[in-house]
C-alpha cells in the first residue's frame, strides 16, 4: 500500500513542474508578442531580387540586411554577384533610376580554388563560405564546387596554410538573373524539365 506521504510528494512533484511549464509557456508567449517581427513586404520582395550569396561585398552581413537597407533609401548598385540585371530589376520594383554597379567590376570571373596537396582540412574554409561551395571532413582534404562558388573570397582569410588562390571560373556562368514570378501552372514534374533547358541555355 502507497503511504500517504508518497502520495502528497508525488502529487507536489506533478503540480510544481505542471506550473513550471505553465509558467515557461506563459513566459515564452510574452516573449514571442514583444520580439515579434513584423516584416514587410517590400522588404521581402527587395530580397527575393537579390542573388542570396550572403557574401558581404555590399557592405552589409547578408542580403536581407541590404534589402532593409535599401527599403530605407540606401543605393540600388552595391551587389556584384547580382551586377546589373539585380539593379535593373531594384529600380524596376522601387520605381528609381539604375545607376552603374558601385566599385571595380571584375574584368574576369573568379572562382576559389584550394590547393588540394596543401589543405590540412581544418574547415575553416567551409565555416566561412556563405554558399555551402566548399565540400569536405575534418582532417581530410577540401574542394570547391566550381559552379556554386560567388567569388566572395570569404575563404582566403580564414585559411591558415593559404592554400587557396582565386582563379578565373573555366566554365564562367551567366549573369544572375532576379528570381521571377513562375507560372503557377509548374508543377514538380516539371522541375527537371526547366533545370535542363536551363542547362542548355547555360551551355
Amino acid at each position: 500500500m502507497i503511504n500517504t506521504l508518497d502520495v502528497i510528494s508525488i502529487v507536489s512533484a506533478v503540480a510544481v513542474l505542471t506550473g513550471l511549464g505553465i509558467g515557461f509557456g506563459a513566459l515564452l508567449g510574452l516573449a514571442s508578442e514583444r520580439f515579434k517581427r513584423e516584416d514587410n513586404p517590400l522588404v521581402e520582395q527587395i530580397d527575393a531580387l537579390l542573388p542570396q550569396t550572403q557574401c558581404g561585398q555590399c557592405g552589409y552581413p547578408g542580403c536581407r540586411p541590404y534589402a532593409e537597407a535599401i527599403n530605407q533609401g540606401d543605393a540600388l548598385n552595391k551587389c556584384p554577384p547580382g551586377g546589373e540585371a539585380t539593379i535593373h530589376a531594384l529600380a524596376d520594383l522601387l520605381g528609381r533610376e539604375p545607376a552603374p554597379l558601385d566599385g571595380e567590376v571584375q574584368s574576369e570571373v573568379k572562382v576559389a580554388f584550394i590547393r588540394e596537396a596543401e589543405c590540412i582540412g581544418c574547415t575553416k574554409c567551409i565555416q566561412a563560405c556563405p554558399v555551402d561551395a566548399i565540400i569536405g571532413a575534418a582532417k581530410l582534404m577540401h574542394t570547391v564546387i566550381e559552379d556554386e562558388c560567388t567569388g566572395c573570397d570569404l575563404c582566403l582569410d580564414p585559411c591558415p596554410v593559404d592554400c587557396i588562390d582565386m582563379l578565373t571560373r573555366s566554365t564562367p556562368l551567366n549573369d544572375w538573373q532576379p528570381l521571377r514570378a513562375q507560372s503557377s501552372n509548374v508543377i514538380a514534374s516539371d522541375r527537371s524539365a526547366l533545370s535542363e533547358d536551363a542547362h542548355a541555355d547555360r551551355v
